[in-house]
């Protein structure tokens, strides 16, 4: 009997050891398996919050970018004369404009580089280390060089009135682009035979440091050779120069003279356009300030709506990057402005160009 309880009591305790062993393997595998669950989604809740950080962090940056209100912009003229004033004055009205409309402030700074390559090397140097936002350069020699000095940082350039961009070097540049007063030359020319049909001589006056001149020049040589006129050239880099080669061409005996959007002649046209008047030679020219400062005639782009185009190109540049402006933008022509105390001292009838485009009668200022 002894005998077996014993032999059931150890069949009981193997059964229960056995029982032990495979429970405690089950709690085994249960811990293991837990622990591995728990490991697994605590990495994906790291994974979630690092990618809940990071959208975060790209909100935050973007709405910083939206939200800035401050910008500082450059404006730098070529030099000081009626076209560019009148432009600068527009673009400055403009980021005014908008700064009020938007709510925001555009701090704006106008210098002049007097027509130096050094100047206005300064001048660009210290805006981009200044840190501006984009700079505003206004005719072909500030442009070209606003370009070399913002090419390491890449800040906006956003020019006015160059007529001959590509000429000019300023086309294909990721940073760079602008407003352009090409001129149409042959158009000018029609004026000049409209009012006179017998000109045998003209006189072409330029300067050869002004990129602008280059083009239109070579189409007003085609145009008179096409037309059978003769043409005599006068070339001036300085004032004293300009006055001199006035001279020539009145001696040359030539029956008008035409300029193209030349800043240097521009510049010197208070100092010969009494000149011309007594000697009966009308000066035709690429932009309305010449007219306002004496020269007969021209048909060209309005300087102001160049300036407030200009502005508005300078603020989406800065607002929404270069990827989607063009290399430059071409504004329309077609206004013909007269200066009615000149055309009388000469004794020209202009009636004939109130049929050929828009016309604005002016008087000479020294504006």
């Amino acid at each position: 009997m002894m005998k077996m309880n014993l032999k059931k009591l150890l069949a009981i305790g193997s059964a229960s050891i056995l029982a032990f062993s495979m429970t405690a393997c089950s709690s085994s595998t249960t811990t293991a398996t837990t622990a591995a669950t728990t490991q697994a989604a605590t990495a994906a809740a790291q994974t979630e919050a690092a990618a809940a950080q990071e959208a975060e962090s790209k909100d935050t940056a973007s709405t910083n970018a939206t939200e800035k209100t401050e910008y500082n912009i450059a404006i730098v003229k070529q030099l000081d004369h009626a076209s560019l004033d009148e432009i600068a004055n527009a673009i400055e009205a403009q980021l005014d404009a908008i700064a009020a409309e938007n709510g925001i402030t555009i701090n704006h700074t106008t210098y002049s580089g007097q027509n130096d390559q050094t100047t206005l090397k300064q001048i660009g140097d210290q805006a981009i280390a200044d840190g501006v936002d984009a700079v505003i350069p206004i005719a072909t020699l500030a442009a070209q060089v606003m370009t070399v000095c913002a090419e390491e940082t890449q800040t906006p350039v956003v020019y006015a009135a160059i007529s001959d961009p590509a000429a000019a070097d300023l086309t294909g540049i990721s940073y760079v682009t602008g407003t352009s007063d090409a001129l149409n030359t042959d158009y000018i020319l029609d004026m000049m035979t409209a009012v006179d049909d017998d000109i045998k001589t003209v006189g072409l006056l330029y300067s050869l440091s002004e990129a602008n001149s280059a083009t239109p020049i070579a189409d007003a040589k085609a145009y008179l050779d096409a037309a059978g006129i003769a043409y005599t050239e006068q070339t001036a880099n300085t004032n004293d120069e300009v006055i001199t080669a006035v001279s020539a061409l009145i001696a040359d005996g030539v029956d008008a003279i035409f300029t193209p959007t030349d800043n240097v002649i521009m510049a010197a046209e208070l100092a010969i356009y009494e000149s011309l008047a007594e000697a009966g030679i009308p000066h035709y020219t690429g932009a309305d300030s010449f007219v306002r400062n004496g020269a007969f005639a021209t048909c060209g782009v309005n300087y102001t709506d160049l300036g407030s185009k200009t502005a508005d190109l300078a603020f989406g540049a800065i607002t929404e990057g270069m990827d989607n402006l063009e290399d430059y933008y071409l504004m329309d022509g077609g206004i013909i402005t007269v200066n009615t105390e000149t055309a009388e001292a000469l004794g020209i009838d202009y009636s004939a160009y109130a049929d050929m485009g828009e016309l604005v009668e002016v008087v000479t200022t020294e504006d």
